[in-house]
């Protein structure tokens, strides 16, 4: 059986600032689950809003899972998140402010063995930060390129 370590959503990483983190409970079915548990599932189009102070995820994609019976689920179907109070009141909050979101950035399985969704605080990026966030990148790559062929 092909278990997965984490799927990131990286390009929540190129679109955002991330001011905090989190790890949020997510409520899933048995055979998304074991979707999720092959890797089949993406972030890339999702993203978290609240609805009567509750937060929830949409357009998350897990893939239906061929084995299931009658308990599969629409694939993109909205999922809720499970935060303590406080923090689901100071997301909130926060959202409110001008600017900021909440962005599903990863999921992975705890020691215990659940279902994580680490979602991010992100304040969107200028199109000079993206650019200025590509320029490192590259530099971080000529950088290692350069002195592995010295190495090796």
């Amino acid at each position: 059986m092909a278990h997965t370590k984490e799927i990131v959503n990286r390009r929540a990483s190129h679109e955002y600032h991330f001011l905090s983190n989190y790890e949020a409970g997510i409520v899933l079915a048995g055979p998304e689950l074991k979707s999720i548990r092959h890797g089949h599932a993406g972030l890339t189009d999702a993203y978290c809003v609240f609805i009567h102070g509750e937060l929830w995820v949409k357009s998350m994609y897990i893939k239906e899972y061929e084995n299931a019976t009658y308990n599969n689920r629409a694939s993109r179907r909205d999922r809720k998140l499970l935060l303590h109070k406080s923090e689901l009141r100071r997301l909130e909050k926060r959202v409110k402010e001008k600017g900021l979101t909440i962005v599903p950035y990863k999921i992975y399985f705890s020691d215990r063995n659940l279902v994580k969704l680490e979602i991010a605080l992100g304040q969107g990026k200028k199109s000079f930060d993206k650019r200025e966030s590509i320029k490192e990148k590259d530099t971080k790559r000529d950088i290692d390129r350069v002195m592995k062929s010295k190495l090796g």
